[in-house]
Protein backbone atom coordinates (compact mmCIF):
# COMPACT_ATOMS: atom_id res chain seq x y z
CA UNK A 1 0.00 0.00 0.00
CA UNK A 2 1.17 3.54 -0.59
CA UNK A 3 0.00 6.44 1.43
CA UNK A 4 -0.57 10.26 -1.06
CA UNK A 5 0.45 13.23 -0.20
CA UNK A 6 -2.84 14.03 1.72
CA UNK A 7 -2.46 10.98 3.51
CA UNK A 8 -5.26 8.57 1.73
CA UNK A 9 -4.10 5.30 1.78
CA UNK A 10 -3.87 3.91 -1.68
CA UNK A 11 -3.45 0.43 -3.06
CA UNK A 12 -1.28 -0.97 -6.02
CA UNK A 13 -4.22 -1.34 -7.78
CA UNK A 14 -5.88 1.78 -7.48
CA UNK A 15 -2.86 3.24 -8.37
CA UNK A 16 -2.18 0.85 -11.35
CA UNK A 17 -6.19 2.38 -12.69
CA UNK A 18 -4.64 5.77 -12.16
CA UNK A 19 -1.88 5.32 -14.43
CA UNK A 20 -3.93 3.35 -17.08
CA UNK A 21 -6.82 6.01 -16.65
CA UNK A 22 -3.59 8.84 -17.22
CA UNK A 23 -2.69 6.64 -20.45
CA UNK A 24 -6.08 6.58 -22.04
CA UNK A 25 -6.29 10.59 -22.10
CA UNK A 26 -5.58 12.29 -25.74
CA UNK A 27 -2.69 13.87 -25.03
CA UNK A 28 0.23 11.66 -23.27
CA UNK A 29 3.42 13.77 -22.08
CA UNK A 30 7.02 12.69 -20.74
CA UNK A 31 9.37 14.96 -19.31
CA UNK A 32 13.17 14.73 -18.69
CA UNK A 33 15.53 15.69 -16.47
CA UNK A 34 18.90 16.16 -17.44
CA UNK A 35 22.05 15.67 -15.54
CA UNK A 36 24.77 18.24 -15.10
CA UNK A 37 26.30 17.32 -19.12
CA UNK A 38 23.08 18.53 -20.60
CA UNK A 39 20.87 17.77 -23.11
CA UNK A 40 23.39 18.54 -26.27
CA UNK A 41 26.44 16.64 -24.62
CA UNK A 42 26.82 13.84 -27.75
CA UNK A 43 26.53 10.93 -25.12
CA UNK A 44 24.70 10.13 -22.52
CA UNK A 45 21.55 12.51 -21.56
CA UNK A 46 21.44 13.43 -25.53
CA UNK A 47 20.92 9.32 -26.09
CA UNK A 48 18.29 9.27 -23.62
CA UNK A 49 16.22 12.26 -25.08
CA UNK A 50 16.31 10.49 -28.26
CA UNK A 51 14.24 8.10 -26.93
CA UNK A 52 11.93 10.72 -26.20
CA UNK A 53 11.83 12.60 -29.91
CA UNK A 54 11.45 8.67 -31.11
CA UNK A 55 8.72 8.32 -28.63
CA UNK A 56 7.18 11.99 -30.06
CA UNK A 57 7.64 10.90 -33.69
CA UNK A 58 6.45 7.55 -33.81
CA UNK A 59 3.72 7.30 -30.23
CA UNK A 60 2.66 10.92 -30.55
CA UNK A 61 3.05 11.64 -27.15
CA UNK A 62 4.53 15.50 -26.41
CA UNK A 63 7.95 15.77 -24.87
CA UNK A 64 9.91 18.16 -22.97
CA UNK A 65 12.79 18.52 -20.74
CA UNK A 66 14.79 20.32 -18.10
CA UNK A 67 18.13 20.98 -17.87
CA UNK A 68 20.30 20.65 -14.38
CA UNK A 69 23.33 23.03 -14.48
CA UNK A 70 24.45 22.11 -10.91
CA UNK A 71 23.36 19.30 -8.60
CA UNK A 72 21.49 21.29 -6.62
CA UNK A 73 19.02 21.85 -9.71
CA UNK A 74 17.82 18.45 -9.51
CA UNK A 75 15.27 18.07 -6.67
CA UNK A 76 13.77 21.43 -7.88
CA UNK A 77 13.81 20.48 -11.45
CA UNK A 78 12.09 17.10 -11.00
CA UNK A 79 9.90 19.52 -8.31
CA UNK A 80 9.07 21.84 -11.32
CA UNK A 81 7.34 18.97 -13.25
CA UNK A 82 4.63 17.85 -10.81
CA UNK A 83 1.40 19.05 -10.92
CA UNK A 84 -0.33 16.95 -13.89
CA UNK A 85 1.37 18.39 -16.50
CA UNK A 86 3.77 15.45 -16.90
CA UNK A 87 2.29 11.87 -17.45
CA UNK A 88 5.78 10.49 -16.64
CA UNK A 89 9.02 12.20 -15.51
CA UNK A 90 11.91 10.45 -16.79
CA UNK A 91 15.63 11.35 -14.92
CA UNK A 92 18.76 10.90 -16.38
CA UNK A 93 21.77 9.92 -14.59
CA UNK A 94 23.03 7.91 -10.91
CA UNK A 95 23.57 11.04 -9.37
CA UNK A 96 19.91 11.79 -9.58
CA UNK A 97 18.65 8.71 -7.61
CA UNK A 98 18.31 10.78 -4.31
CA UNK A 99 16.13 13.21 -5.31
CA UNK A 100 13.91 10.79 -7.95
CA UNK A 101 13.34 8.80 -4.95
CA UNK A 102 12.40 11.14 -2.35
CA UNK A 103 9.65 12.95 -5.04
CA UNK A 104 8.45 9.48 -6.32
CA UNK A 105 7.64 8.54 -2.45
CA UNK A 106 6.53 11.67 -1.99
CA UNK A 107 3.88 11.80 -5.18
CA UNK A 108 2.75 7.88 -5.56
CA UNK A 109 0.25 8.55 -8.63
CA UNK A 110 3.30 9.80 -10.28
CA UNK A 111 5.22 8.00 -12.94
CA UNK A 112 8.86 8.22 -12.56
CA UNK A 113 11.78 6.50 -14.55
CA UNK A 114 15.32 6.74 -14.02
CA UNK A 115 17.86 5.57 -16.03
CA UNK A 116 21.17 3.92 -15.09
CA UNK A 117 20.01 3.47 -11.73
CA UNK A 118 17.30 1.14 -9.98
CA UNK A 119 15.99 1.02 -6.25
CA UNK A 120 16.15 -2.12 -3.99
CA UNK A 121 13.76 -2.48 -2.72
CA UNK A 122 12.15 -1.23 -5.90
CA UNK A 123 9.55 1.86 -5.69
CA UNK A 124 6.44 0.63 -6.86
CA UNK A 125 6.30 3.95 -8.94
CA UNK A 126 9.69 4.24 -10.45
CA UNK A 127 11.33 1.79 -13.30
CA UNK A 128 14.47 1.91 -13.02
CA UNK A 129 16.31 1.64 -16.47
CA UNK A 130 19.88 -0.19 -16.19
CA UNK A 131 22.59 -1.49 -18.40
CA UNK A 132 24.82 -4.64 -18.69
CA UNK A 133 27.87 -2.36 -20.70
CA UNK A 134 30.55 -4.20 -18.84
CA UNK A 135 29.25 -6.90 -21.43
CA UNK A 136 29.92 -4.57 -24.09
CA UNK A 137 33.29 -3.13 -22.86
CA UNK A 138 34.60 -6.56 -21.83
CA UNK A 139 33.94 -6.52 -26.04
CA UNK A 140 35.77 -3.25 -26.23
CA UNK A 141 38.93 -4.25 -24.02
CA UNK A 142 39.37 -7.33 -25.54
CA UNK A 143 39.31 -5.99 -29.39
CA UNK A 144 41.63 -2.69 -27.93
CA UNK A 145 44.69 -5.44 -26.57
CA UNK A 146 44.31 -7.24 -30.03
CA UNK A 147 44.63 -3.46 -31.58
CA UNK A 148 47.10 -1.81 -29.13
CA UNK A 149 50.64 -1.32 -30.74
CA UNK A 150 52.46 -0.57 -27.43
CA UNK A 151 51.07 -2.78 -25.63
CA UNK A 152 49.43 -0.56 -22.89
CA UNK A 153 45.59 0.56 -22.94
CA UNK A 154 44.19 3.44 -20.29
CA UNK A 155 40.87 4.64 -19.08
CA UNK A 156 39.99 7.02 -17.01
CA UNK A 157 36.02 8.29 -15.29
CA UNK A 158 34.23 11.15 -14.83
CA UNK A 159 33.17 10.43 -11.05
CA UNK A 160 33.95 7.07 -9.15
CA UNK A 161 30.02 6.12 -9.70
CA UNK A 162 28.56 1.90 -10.29
CA UNK A 163 27.74 3.27 -13.79
CA UNK A 164 30.71 4.38 -14.86
CA UNK A 165 33.23 2.03 -13.20
CA UNK A 166 31.07 -0.98 -14.44
CA UNK A 167 32.45 -0.06 -18.13
CA UNK A 168 35.66 0.67 -16.77
CA UNK A 169 35.33 -3.01 -15.19
CA UNK A 170 34.70 -4.68 -18.58
CA UNK A 171 37.47 -2.85 -20.35
CA UNK A 172 40.09 -3.87 -17.82
CA UNK A 173 38.60 -7.71 -18.08
CA UNK A 174 38.31 -7.89 -21.47
CA UNK A 175 41.83 -7.10 -22.04
CA UNK A 176 43.19 -9.80 -19.53
CA UNK A 177 40.77 -12.11 -21.64
CA UNK A 178 42.44 -11.37 -24.55
CA UNK A 179 45.92 -12.27 -22.44
CA UNK A 180 44.72 -15.13 -21.15
CA UNK A 181 43.46 -16.44 -24.55
CA UNK A 182 46.50 -15.28 -26.50
CA UNK A 183 49.63 -15.62 -24.50
CA UNK A 184 50.39 -11.19 -24.07
CA UNK A 185 50.75 -9.01 -21.86
CA UNK A 186 48.90 -6.08 -22.57
CA UNK A 187 48.29 -3.93 -19.71
CA UNK A 188 45.73 -1.40 -18.42
CA UNK A 189 46.72 1.97 -17.16
CA UNK A 190 44.06 4.17 -15.21
CA UNK A 191 41.81 1.13 -13.45
CA UNK A 192 41.99 -1.73 -11.40
CA UNK A 193 38.61 -3.49 -10.46
CA UNK A 194 39.82 -5.72 -7.33
CA UNK A 195 40.99 -2.68 -5.44
CA UNK A 196 38.91 -0.04 -7.08
CA UNK A 197 41.00 2.51 -7.36
CA UNK A 198 41.97 4.76 -10.64
CA UNK A 199 41.81 7.61 -12.84
CA UNK A 200 38.66 10.12 -12.37
CA UNK A 201 38.38 13.83 -13.23
CA UNK A 202 35.68 13.88 -11.06
CA UNK A 203 33.36 16.00 -13.46
CA UNK A 204 31.34 14.87 -16.54
CA UNK A 205 32.27 18.46 -18.38
CA UNK A 206 35.66 19.29 -18.30
CA UNK A 207 36.64 18.85 -22.07
CA UNK A 208 40.75 20.10 -20.65
CA UNK A 209 40.66 17.63 -18.20
CA UNK A 210 39.71 14.83 -20.49
CA UNK A 211 42.55 15.98 -23.23
CA UNK A 212 45.25 16.23 -19.59
CA UNK A 213 44.23 13.05 -18.55
CA UNK A 214 44.63 11.24 -22.25
CA UNK A 215 47.23 12.88 -22.66
CA UNK A 216 48.95 11.38 -18.95
CA UNK A 217 47.93 8.01 -21.03
CA UNK A 218 49.13 8.58 -23.40
CA UNK A 219 52.31 9.64 -22.49
CA UNK A 220 52.55 6.20 -20.45
CA UNK A 221 52.36 4.84 -23.21
CA UNK A 222 48.67 4.26 -23.76
CA UNK A 223 47.87 4.08 -27.78
CA UNK A 224 44.20 3.44 -27.34
CA UNK A 225 42.09 5.24 -24.24
CA UNK A 226 38.67 4.88 -23.20
CA UNK A 227 37.28 7.86 -21.13
CA UNK A 228 34.00 7.18 -19.37
CA UNK A 229 33.71 10.85 -18.51
CA UNK A 230 30.46 11.87 -20.96
CA UNK A 231 31.55 14.85 -22.71
CA UNK A 232 35.07 15.12 -21.39
CA UNK A 233 35.77 12.48 -23.72
CA UNK A 234 35.50 14.42 -26.38
CA UNK A 235 38.55 16.02 -24.86
CA UNK A 236 40.23 12.87 -25.04
CA UNK A 237 39.11 12.74 -28.46
CA UNK A 238 40.58 16.49 -29.53
CA UNK A 239 44.25 14.64 -28.31
CA UNK A 240 43.61 12.32 -30.64
CA UNK A 241 42.95 14.41 -33.58
CA UNK A 242 45.88 16.76 -33.03
CA UNK A 243 48.52 13.58 -32.52
CA UNK A 244 47.02 11.24 -35.32
CA UNK A 245 45.11 7.83 -34.67
CA UNK A 246 48.87 6.03 -35.40
CA UNK A 247 49.43 7.50 -32.18
CA UNK A 248 45.80 7.48 -29.98
CA UNK A 249 42.37 5.76 -30.91
CA UNK A 250 39.77 6.94 -29.06
CA UNK A 251 36.96 4.28 -27.39
CA UNK A 252 33.53 5.92 -26.71
CA UNK A 253 30.99 5.50 -24.33
CA UNK A 254 27.51 5.72 -24.58
CA UNK A 255 26.76 6.74 -28.03
CA UNK A 256 28.26 6.09 -31.37
CA UNK A 257 30.80 8.94 -31.13
CA UNK A 258 31.53 8.41 -34.79
CA UNK A 259 27.66 9.66 -35.38
CA UNK A 260 27.62 11.88 -32.65
CA UNK A 261 30.97 13.47 -32.71
CA UNK A 262 31.17 14.08 -36.37
CA UNK A 263 34.13 16.87 -36.56
CA UNK A 264 36.63 14.20 -34.64
CA UNK A 265 34.49 10.97 -35.84
CA UNK A 266 37.90 9.44 -37.48
CA UNK A 267 39.41 9.09 -33.95
CA UNK A 268 36.92 6.58 -32.57
CA UNK A 269 38.00 2.67 -32.93
CA UNK A 270 34.49 1.97 -31.61
CA UNK A 271 32.01 2.92 -28.81
CA UNK A 272 30.31 0.94 -26.06
CA UNK A 273 26.55 1.98 -27.00
CA UNK A 274 24.06 1.96 -24.35
CA UNK A 275 20.65 1.93 -25.99
CA UNK A 276 19.12 4.53 -23.76
CA UNK A 277 17.16 5.61 -26.83
CA UNK A 278 15.58 2.01 -27.19
CA UNK A 279 14.70 1.92 -23.32
CA UNK A 280 13.37 5.06 -22.67
CA UNK A 281 10.80 4.62 -25.58
CA UNK A 282 10.17 1.26 -24.31
CA UNK A 283 9.44 2.61 -21.20
CA UNK A 284 7.30 5.51 -22.59
CA UNK A 285 4.90 3.07 -24.53
CA UNK A 286 4.40 1.17 -21.53
CA UNK A 287 3.49 3.92 -19.32
CA UNK A 288 1.22 5.16 -22.14
CA UNK A 289 -0.35 1.74 -22.97
CA UNK A 290 -1.12 1.64 -18.93
CA UNK A 291 1.09 -1.66 -18.79
CA UNK A 292 3.68 1.05 -16.35
CA UNK A 293 5.05 -1.22 -13.41
CA UNK A 294 7.84 -0.34 -10.93
CA UNK A 295 10.87 -2.29 -11.07
CA UNK A 296 14.11 -2.87 -13.64
CA UNK A 297 14.26 -2.54 -16.97
CA UNK A 298 17.84 -4.41 -17.94
CA UNK A 299 19.16 -3.77 -21.32
CA UNK A 300 21.82 -6.54 -22.06
CA UNK A 301 23.77 -8.06 -25.00
CA UNK A 302 21.40 -10.42 -25.84
CA UNK A 303 18.50 -7.96 -26.12
CA UNK A 304 20.60 -4.80 -27.46
CA UNK A 305 20.61 -2.64 -24.52
CA UNK A 306 23.72 -2.65 -24.77
CA UNK A 307 26.98 -3.29 -28.07
CA UNK A 308 30.07 -2.53 -29.57
CA UNK A 309 29.69 0.17 -32.59
CA UNK A 310 30.64 -0.64 -36.18
CA UNK A 311 34.18 0.30 -36.72
CA UNK A 312 33.45 2.93 -39.37
CA UNK A 313 36.51 4.39 -40.76
CA UNK A 314 38.57 2.04 -38.88
CA UNK A 315 37.34 -1.47 -40.41
CA UNK A 316 39.54 -2.41 -42.26
CA UNK A 317 42.19 -1.64 -39.54
CA UNK A 318 40.88 -4.36 -37.65
CA UNK A 319 42.24 -8.02 -38.23
CA UNK A 320 39.63 -10.12 -39.68
CA UNK A 321 40.48 -12.99 -37.03
CA UNK A 322 40.34 -10.47 -34.05
CA UNK A 323 36.86 -9.64 -35.73
CA UNK A 324 35.64 -13.51 -35.34
CA UNK A 325 37.08 -13.74 -31.97
CA UNK A 326 34.89 -10.39 -30.88
CA UNK A 327 31.99 -11.99 -32.24
CA UNK A 328 32.69 -15.83 -30.19
CA UNK A 329 33.54 -13.66 -27.08
CA UNK A 330 29.79 -12.20 -28.13
CA UNK A 331 28.14 -15.48 -28.34
CA UNK A 332 29.74 -16.58 -25.42
CA UNK A 333 28.83 -13.64 -23.17
CA UNK A 334 25.21 -14.16 -23.96
CA UNK A 335 24.98 -18.25 -23.59
CA UNK A 336 26.97 -17.50 -20.07
CA UNK A 337 29.89 -19.64 -21.30
CA UNK A 338 32.10 -16.53 -20.08
CA UNK A 339 31.75 -14.30 -17.41
CA UNK A 340 32.20 -10.96 -17.56
CA UNK A 341 32.80 -10.02 -13.99
CA UNK A 342 36.21 -12.06 -13.47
Amino acid sequence: MTKTKTGRIVTAAVVAATWAGASLAADFSACQVTDTGGIDDNSFNQTAWKGVEDAVSELGVTGRYLESTAETDYEANINSLLGGECDIIITVGFLLGDATKKAAEANPEQMFSIVDFAYDPAIPNVLGQVYATDQAAFLAGYLAAGMTQTGTLGTFGGINIPPVTIFMDGFYRGAQYYNAQNGTSVTVLGWNPDTGEGLFTNNFDSLDDGRAFAQNLYDEGADIVLPVAGPVGLGSAALADELGTDALKIVGVDADLYLTDPEKKHVYLTSITKRMDATVREVIALAQAGDFEGGVLVGTLENGGVDLAPFHDMEDLVPAELKEQVEAIRAGIIDGSIAVDG
